[in-house]
């Protein structure tokens, strides 16, 4: 099977800016609609345009790890951000807040909220690139057979 030009070329510029998107809405979603589960759709969507124009292996490189850790890392990240309020006497996943900085006049916070999101964000990434992959991987397996 061979790559279509067009779709190669729109697909390194699209990428960089539907992932660009994916960071925009996990970081914004706490306090507006996005949140973790929907960037790490928007991101998995960029992913698999990659991996339709370029193929899994050209993903697998870009992406530097096993999906699965992703997950992994997710699940740690959610249950680190619940043991963050147990440990301060409150209840299991409660919203702890801490100002890092100050930015012209305006103090700039952290929460447990975040750290669960990122868990979110990178187990539904994982999950979406496990899937896509494997069905990425066994197309490419059938054309190569016929």
């Amino acid at each position: 099977m061979t790559r279509s030009v067009i779709l190669a070329t729109a697909t390194r510029f699209l990428v960089s800016m539907i992932l660009v998107f994916s960071v925009y809405l996990l970081l914004r979603g706490h306090n507006s609609p996005g949140g973790g589960f929907s960037g790490a759709l928007v991101a998995g969507t960029g992913f698999s345009l990659y991996a339709i124009s370029e193929g899994a292996q050209s993903v697998r490189r870009a992406i530097r790890i096993d999906p699965l850790w992703l997950v992994g890392f997710g699940m740690l990240a959610a249950l680190v951000s619940g043991l963050a309020a147990a440990a301060a006497g409150k209840t299991f996943l409660t919203g702890l807040w801490w100002t890092i900085a100050e930015f012209n006049g305006r103090e700039i916070v952290l929460g447990t909220p975040f750290f669960f999101d990122v868990g979110v964000y990178a187990i539904v990434l994982g999950a979406i690139l496990t899937l896509v992959l494997a069905l990425e991987e066994d197309l490419a397996a059938d054309i190569k057979e016929d």
